[in-house]
Protein backbone atom coordinates (compact mmCIF):
# COMPACT_ATOMS: atom_id res chain seq x y z
CA UNK A 1 0.00 0.00 0.00
CA UNK A 2 2.84 2.18 1.12
CA UNK A 3 4.58 1.17 -2.37
CA UNK A 4 1.61 2.45 -4.41
CA UNK A 5 0.96 5.78 -2.43
CA UNK A 6 4.65 6.61 -3.24
CA UNK A 7 4.07 6.02 -6.99
CA UNK A 8 0.57 7.96 -7.03
CA UNK A 9 2.35 10.78 -5.42
CA UNK A 10 5.39 10.96 -7.36
CA UNK A 11 2.66 10.52 -10.83
CA UNK A 12 0.95 13.83 -9.08
CA UNK A 13 4.20 15.57 -8.64
CA UNK A 14 5.53 14.89 -11.66
CA UNK A 15 1.99 15.98 -13.35
CA UNK A 16 2.50 19.21 -11.20
CA UNK A 17 5.81 20.28 -12.37
CA UNK A 18 4.90 19.93 -16.23
CA UNK A 19 2.01 22.07 -15.57
CA UNK A 20 3.90 24.80 -13.69
CA UNK A 21 6.40 24.46 -17.10
CA UNK A 22 3.84 24.94 -19.32
CA UNK A 23 2.45 27.64 -17.71
CA UNK A 24 5.70 29.09 -17.74
CA UNK A 25 6.29 28.66 -21.19
CA UNK A 26 3.28 30.27 -21.67
CA UNK A 27 3.64 32.94 -20.03
CA UNK A 28 7.43 33.56 -20.53
CA UNK A 29 8.15 31.69 -23.99
CA UNK A 30 11.36 30.41 -24.90
CA UNK A 31 13.22 32.24 -27.09
CA UNK A 32 16.79 33.09 -29.29
CA UNK A 33 15.82 36.89 -28.90
CA UNK A 34 16.75 36.87 -32.43
CA UNK A 35 15.37 40.19 -34.77
CA UNK A 36 13.54 38.58 -37.62
CA UNK A 37 15.18 40.01 -40.80
CA UNK A 38 12.58 42.07 -43.35
CA UNK A 39 11.56 39.36 -46.30
CA UNK A 40 9.86 40.19 -49.70
CA UNK A 41 7.15 38.63 -51.08
CA UNK A 42 9.54 35.10 -52.32
CA UNK A 43 10.39 35.14 -48.84
CA UNK A 44 14.22 36.42 -49.09
CA UNK A 45 15.61 39.21 -47.13
CA UNK A 46 15.08 42.48 -48.28
CA UNK A 47 17.65 43.80 -49.82
CA UNK A 48 19.59 47.13 -48.01
CA UNK A 49 17.32 46.21 -44.94
CA UNK A 50 18.71 45.75 -41.15
CA UNK A 51 16.74 44.28 -38.35
CA UNK A 52 19.64 43.60 -35.64
CA UNK A 53 20.45 43.36 -32.00
CA UNK A 54 23.65 45.46 -31.09
CA UNK A 55 26.14 46.72 -28.38
CA UNK A 56 27.80 49.98 -27.55
CA UNK A 57 30.30 51.06 -25.86
CA UNK A 58 28.68 54.21 -24.83
CA UNK A 59 30.60 56.94 -22.51
CA UNK A 60 32.04 53.71 -20.65
CA UNK A 61 29.23 51.43 -20.05
CA UNK A 62 27.89 48.44 -22.43
CA UNK A 63 24.68 49.59 -23.77
CA UNK A 64 22.56 47.78 -25.97
CA UNK A 65 19.64 48.93 -29.50
CA UNK A 66 17.58 47.78 -31.40
CA UNK A 67 18.02 49.04 -35.03
CA UNK A 68 15.32 48.45 -37.67
CA UNK A 69 14.40 49.59 -40.97
CA UNK A 70 13.56 48.17 -44.54
CA UNK A 71 16.19 50.39 -46.35
CA UNK A 72 19.45 51.07 -44.81
CA UNK A 73 19.77 54.39 -46.69
CA UNK A 74 16.67 56.75 -45.00
CA UNK A 75 17.32 58.48 -42.34
CA UNK A 76 17.94 57.65 -38.91
CA UNK A 77 15.38 58.14 -36.32
CA UNK A 78 16.15 58.02 -32.62
CA UNK A 79 13.81 56.87 -30.27
CA UNK A 80 14.66 58.12 -26.88
CA UNK A 81 11.95 56.23 -24.53
CA UNK A 82 10.20 57.15 -21.45
CA UNK A 83 10.28 55.34 -17.69
CA UNK A 84 12.97 55.99 -16.77
CA UNK A 85 14.41 52.38 -16.80
CA UNK A 86 11.31 50.88 -19.25
CA UNK A 87 11.79 50.72 -22.97
CA UNK A 88 9.13 51.36 -26.11
CA UNK A 89 11.06 48.35 -27.98
CA UNK A 90 8.02 45.69 -27.16
CA UNK A 91 5.05 48.12 -27.17
CA UNK A 92 6.54 48.39 -30.72
CA UNK A 93 6.19 44.91 -31.69
CA UNK A 94 2.37 44.86 -30.75
CA UNK A 95 1.53 48.30 -32.01
CA UNK A 96 3.25 48.62 -35.48
CA UNK A 97 3.98 52.24 -36.27
CA UNK A 98 5.18 51.69 -39.76
CA UNK A 99 7.98 54.23 -39.23
CA UNK A 100 11.00 51.50 -40.07
CA UNK A 101 9.86 51.98 -43.76
CA UNK A 102 10.57 55.07 -43.92
CA UNK A 103 13.11 55.72 -41.30
CA UNK A 104 16.21 53.31 -40.10
CA UNK A 105 14.78 53.01 -36.43
CA UNK A 106 17.23 52.88 -33.40
CA UNK A 107 15.00 51.70 -30.00
CA UNK A 108 18.20 52.56 -27.56
CA UNK A 109 17.65 50.77 -24.60
CA UNK A 110 19.42 53.62 -21.39
CA UNK A 111 21.94 52.87 -19.09
CA UNK A 112 20.49 50.33 -16.71
CA UNK A 113 17.24 49.40 -19.16
CA UNK A 114 16.70 46.34 -20.59
CA UNK A 115 18.94 45.29 -22.97
CA UNK A 116 21.50 47.92 -21.20
CA UNK A 117 21.22 46.62 -17.67
CA UNK A 118 23.75 44.77 -15.71
CA UNK A 119 23.82 43.82 -12.42
CA UNK A 120 27.97 45.64 -11.48
CA UNK A 121 26.15 48.80 -12.44
CA UNK A 122 26.14 51.52 -9.91
CA UNK A 123 24.24 54.47 -8.80
CA UNK A 124 26.98 56.85 -9.55
CA UNK A 125 26.56 57.18 -13.07
CA UNK A 126 22.60 56.93 -12.82
CA UNK A 127 21.70 60.69 -13.23
CA UNK A 128 19.98 63.16 -15.76
CA UNK A 129 23.87 64.27 -16.64
CA UNK A 130 25.02 61.50 -17.60
CA UNK A 131 21.69 60.06 -19.64
CA UNK A 132 22.00 63.54 -21.68
CA UNK A 133 25.66 62.71 -22.69
CA UNK A 134 24.81 59.23 -23.41
CA UNK A 135 21.65 60.95 -25.60
CA UNK A 136 24.20 62.63 -27.26
CA UNK A 137 26.88 59.49 -27.80
CA UNK A 138 24.28 57.56 -29.36
CA UNK A 139 23.51 60.30 -31.71
CA UNK A 140 27.31 60.37 -32.85
CA UNK A 141 27.14 56.53 -33.13
CA UNK A 142 24.43 56.54 -35.59
CA UNK A 143 25.36 59.60 -37.46
CA UNK A 144 28.79 57.75 -38.20
CA UNK A 145 27.40 54.51 -39.00
CA UNK A 146 24.99 55.42 -41.58
CA UNK A 147 27.27 58.10 -42.60
CA UNK A 148 24.41 61.03 -42.01
CA UNK A 149 25.24 64.20 -41.54
CA UNK A 150 21.92 64.64 -39.12
CA UNK A 151 19.22 62.32 -37.79
CA UNK A 152 15.82 62.95 -36.00
CA UNK A 153 15.19 62.15 -32.41
CA UNK A 154 11.99 60.96 -30.98
CA UNK A 155 11.75 61.51 -26.97
CA UNK A 156 8.89 59.81 -25.16
CA UNK A 157 8.26 61.26 -21.62
CA UNK A 158 11.06 60.58 -19.59
CA UNK A 159 13.18 60.83 -22.61
CA UNK A 160 11.48 63.98 -24.02
CA UNK A 161 13.68 65.96 -20.80
CA UNK A 162 16.59 63.94 -22.50
CA UNK A 163 15.72 64.73 -26.36
CA UNK A 164 15.22 68.38 -25.78
CA UNK A 165 18.60 69.01 -23.77
CA UNK A 166 20.26 67.01 -26.56
CA UNK A 167 18.99 69.08 -29.07
CA UNK A 168 19.23 72.81 -27.17
CA UNK A 169 22.81 71.59 -26.76
CA UNK A 170 24.01 70.75 -29.89
CA UNK A 171 21.09 71.43 -32.27
CA UNK A 172 23.57 70.76 -35.57
CA UNK A 173 23.21 67.04 -35.20
CA UNK A 174 19.14 66.76 -35.26
CA UNK A 175 16.87 67.30 -38.50
CA UNK A 176 14.22 67.55 -36.40
CA UNK A 177 12.99 66.89 -32.39
CA UNK A 178 9.65 65.45 -32.67
CA UNK A 179 8.46 66.01 -28.72
CA UNK A 180 6.18 62.78 -27.72
CA UNK A 181 4.03 63.61 -23.95
CA UNK A 182 6.58 66.24 -23.58
CA UNK A 183 7.94 66.80 -19.89
CA UNK A 184 7.01 70.44 -19.28
CA UNK A 185 7.16 71.15 -15.23
CA UNK A 186 6.40 67.75 -13.95
CA UNK A 187 4.92 69.07 -10.48
CA UNK A 188 2.76 71.28 -12.08
CA UNK A 189 1.55 68.25 -13.95
CA UNK A 190 1.36 65.80 -11.35
CA UNK A 191 -0.82 68.22 -9.40
CA UNK A 192 -3.27 68.90 -12.40
CA UNK A 193 -3.41 64.88 -12.82
CA UNK A 194 -4.13 64.37 -9.07
CA UNK A 195 -7.24 67.30 -8.71
CA UNK A 196 -8.21 65.55 -11.98
CA UNK A 197 -8.47 61.94 -10.56
CA UNK A 198 -9.40 62.85 -7.44
CA UNK A 199 -12.66 64.26 -9.44
CA UNK A 200 -13.65 61.74 -11.27
CA UNK A 201 -13.44 59.32 -8.40
CA UNK A 202 -16.08 62.03 -6.69
CA UNK A 203 -18.15 62.40 -9.68
CA UNK A 204 -18.49 58.20 -10.02
CA UNK A 205 -18.90 58.56 -5.89
CA UNK A 206 -15.74 56.04 -5.32
CA UNK A 207 -15.40 56.24 -1.66
CA UNK A 208 -12.85 53.67 -1.91
CA UNK A 209 -10.29 55.48 -4.38
CA UNK A 210 -11.60 58.77 -2.51
CA UNK A 211 -10.31 57.84 0.89
CA UNK A 212 -7.11 56.68 -0.67
CA UNK A 213 -6.70 60.22 -2.21
CA UNK A 214 -7.23 61.55 0.85
CA UNK A 215 -4.42 60.27 2.03
CA UNK A 216 -2.11 62.76 0.51
CA UNK A 217 -2.10 66.15 0.52
CA UNK A 218 -0.05 66.83 -2.46
CA UNK A 219 -0.73 70.65 -3.10
CA UNK A 220 1.15 71.67 0.07
CA UNK A 221 3.26 69.35 1.04
CA UNK A 222 6.55 67.91 -0.57
CA UNK A 223 6.63 65.04 1.40
CA UNK A 224 3.00 63.73 0.74
CA UNK A 225 3.56 64.35 -3.00
CA UNK A 226 6.55 62.30 -2.76
CA UNK A 227 4.88 59.77 -1.33
CA UNK A 228 1.87 59.85 -3.37
CA UNK A 229 3.70 59.80 -6.89
CA UNK A 230 5.89 56.52 -5.56
CA UNK A 231 2.73 54.74 -4.17
CA UNK A 232 0.35 51.70 -6.33
CA UNK A 233 -2.21 54.88 -6.19
CA UNK A 234 -1.02 56.90 -8.86
CA UNK A 235 -0.51 54.06 -11.69
CA UNK A 236 -3.56 52.43 -10.45
CA UNK A 237 -5.66 55.39 -11.31
CA UNK A 238 -4.20 56.82 -13.65
CA UNK A 239 -5.02 53.21 -15.88
CA UNK A 240 -8.26 52.88 -14.65
CA UNK A 241 -9.20 56.46 -15.68
CA UNK A 242 -7.76 56.20 -19.34
CA UNK A 243 -5.07 59.35 -18.55
CA UNK A 244 -1.91 56.65 -17.96
CA UNK A 245 0.25 54.74 -20.69
CA UNK A 246 -2.46 54.51 -23.22
CA UNK A 247 -6.14 55.83 -22.86
CA UNK A 248 -7.53 51.78 -23.94
CA UNK A 249 -5.10 50.62 -21.17
CA UNK A 250 -6.27 49.47 -18.07
CA UNK A 251 -3.19 47.61 -15.89
CA UNK A 252 0.19 47.89 -16.30
CA UNK A 253 0.30 43.97 -15.29
CA UNK A 254 -2.05 43.27 -18.25
CA UNK A 255 -1.03 45.92 -20.38
CA UNK A 256 3.30 46.56 -19.96
CA UNK A 257 4.38 43.69 -17.73
CA UNK A 258 2.88 40.44 -19.25
CA UNK A 259 3.49 41.56 -22.90
CA UNK A 260 6.74 42.41 -22.26
CA UNK A 261 7.35 38.82 -20.73
CA UNK A 262 6.24 37.28 -24.16
CA UNK A 263 8.43 39.45 -26.44
CA UNK A 264 10.01 36.89 -28.58
CA UNK A 265 12.51 39.47 -29.87
CA UNK A 266 14.39 39.27 -26.70
CA UNK A 267 15.35 36.42 -24.75
CA UNK A 268 14.04 34.86 -21.71
CA UNK A 269 16.94 36.62 -19.71
CA UNK A 270 16.39 40.06 -21.21
CA UNK A 271 12.68 40.00 -20.66
CA UNK A 272 13.89 39.67 -16.80
CA UNK A 273 16.33 41.98 -17.54
CA UNK A 274 13.77 44.68 -18.85
CA UNK A 275 12.32 44.49 -15.07
CA UNK A 276 15.39 44.19 -13.40
CA UNK A 277 16.02 47.49 -14.89
CA UNK A 278 12.85 49.08 -14.08
CA UNK A 279 13.22 48.26 -10.56
CA UNK A 280 17.47 49.41 -10.81
CA UNK A 281 16.05 52.97 -11.92
CA UNK A 282 13.22 53.62 -10.16
CA UNK A 283 15.40 52.84 -7.15
CA UNK A 284 18.46 55.43 -8.08
CA UNK A 285 15.17 58.23 -7.72
CA UNK A 286 16.55 60.10 -11.45
CA UNK A 287 13.00 60.80 -12.62
CA UNK A 288 12.22 62.77 -9.63
CA UNK A 289 15.76 65.46 -10.26
CA UNK A 290 14.36 66.88 -12.74
CA UNK A 291 11.39 68.48 -10.43
CA UNK A 292 12.96 71.58 -11.00
CA UNK A 293 12.77 71.77 -14.17
CA UNK A 294 10.44 73.97 -16.17
CA UNK A 295 10.52 74.08 -20.01
CA UNK A 296 8.51 77.02 -20.14
CA UNK A 297 11.21 79.11 -18.34
CA UNK A 298 14.19 77.04 -19.59
CA UNK A 299 13.87 76.29 -23.00
CA UNK A 300 12.44 79.28 -24.65
CA UNK A 301 13.98 78.90 -28.37
CA UNK A 302 15.21 76.14 -30.03
CA UNK A 303 17.59 76.27 -33.09
CA UNK A 304 15.59 72.93 -35.13
CA UNK A 305 12.22 71.52 -36.07
CA UNK A 306 9.84 70.54 -33.55
CA UNK A 307 7.05 68.37 -33.32
CA UNK A 308 4.97 67.94 -30.54
CA UNK A 309 2.78 64.90 -30.25
CA UNK A 310 0.13 65.24 -27.52
CA UNK A 311 -2.68 63.00 -26.49
CA UNK A 312 -5.70 64.73 -25.27
CA UNK A 313 -6.22 62.63 -22.42
CA UNK A 314 -2.79 62.61 -21.23
CA UNK A 315 -2.10 63.01 -17.94
CA UNK A 316 1.19 61.39 -16.95
CA UNK A 317 2.61 64.59 -18.79
CA UNK A 318 -0.04 67.02 -18.85
CA UNK A 319 -1.88 67.92 -22.24
CA UNK A 320 -2.32 71.46 -21.19
CA UNK A 321 1.21 72.48 -19.79
CA UNK A 322 2.33 70.45 -23.53
CA UNK A 323 0.46 73.44 -25.38
CA UNK A 324 1.55 75.87 -23.39
CA UNK A 325 5.07 75.12 -23.92
CA UNK A 326 4.53 75.28 -27.42
CA UNK A 327 2.70 78.65 -27.71
CA UNK A 328 5.39 80.04 -26.18
CA UNK A 329 8.36 78.56 -27.61
CA UNK A 330 10.27 80.22 -30.38
CA UNK A 331 11.80 77.30 -33.08
CA UNK A 332 12.00 78.11 -36.79
CA UNK A 333 9.17 75.21 -37.46
CA UNK A 334 6.86 74.39 -34.58
CA UNK A 335 3.90 72.38 -35.24
CA UNK A 336 1.38 70.99 -32.72
CA UNK A 337 -0.61 67.86 -33.20
CA UNK A 338 -3.34 66.57 -30.95
CA UNK A 339 -4.02 62.85 -30.85
CA UNK A 340 -7.97 62.59 -30.25
CA UNK A 341 -7.91 58.92 -29.39
CA UNK A 342 -4.52 58.78 -27.25
CA UNK A 343 -3.33 59.07 -23.79
CA UNK A 344 0.40 59.05 -22.80
CA UNK A 345 1.94 57.16 -25.78
CA UNK A 346 0.55 58.32 -29.41
CA UNK A 347 2.81 56.59 -31.72
CA UNK A 348 1.19 53.14 -30.42
CA UNK A 349 -2.41 54.79 -29.75
CA UNK A 350 -3.03 56.19 -33.38
CA UNK A 351 0.16 54.92 -35.50
CA UNK A 352 -1.54 55.91 -38.61
CA UNK A 353 -1.81 59.30 -37.55
CA UNK A 354 1.78 59.46 -36.69
CA UNK A 355 2.90 57.91 -39.68
CA UNK A 356 1.02 60.59 -41.51
CA UNK A 357 2.81 63.27 -39.75
CA UNK A 358 6.20 61.68 -39.81
CA UNK A 359 5.72 61.27 -44.05
CA UNK A 360 3.80 64.24 -44.92
CA UNK A 361 5.11 66.88 -42.16
CA UNK A 362 8.25 66.02 -40.51
CA UNK A 363 10.09 64.95 -43.63
CA UNK A 364 9.30 67.91 -45.54
CA UNK A 365 9.70 69.83 -42.58
CA UNK A 366 5.92 71.30 -42.85
CA UNK A 367 3.11 71.69 -40.45
CA UNK A 368 -0.07 70.99 -43.18
CA UNK A 369 -1.06 67.91 -40.84
CA UNK A 370 -1.23 70.21 -37.58
CA UNK A 371 -3.96 71.97 -35.24
CA UNK A 372 -2.98 75.40 -36.89
CA UNK A 373 -3.78 74.24 -40.02
CA UNK A 374 -6.69 71.62 -39.16
CA UNK A 375 -8.17 73.35 -35.94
Amino acid sequence: MNKKRGRNMWIVLSLGSVIIVLLIFIFIPPSFGTIKPYKDSEGNVLLGSIAEKVYVEINGSKQGMIIKGEDINKPVLLLVHGGPGLSDYFLSTLYETGLEKEFVVCYWEQRGTGLSYHKDLDYENINKEQFVLDTIEVTEYLRERFNQEKIYLIGHSWGSYLGLMAVQAFPELYHAYIAMSQVVNQMDSEKEAFEYMLNQYQLKNDKKMIKKFNQYDVMTSENDMMEYRKSALRDQAMHELGVGTMHEMNSVITGLFFPSLRCLDYTIGERIDIWRGKVFSSRSEMLYTIDDFDAREDVLFLEVPIYFFAGIHDYTTSYQLQKEFYEILDAPIKGFYTFHESAHSPIFEEPDFAFQIFTQDIIHSKVLLSDEINP
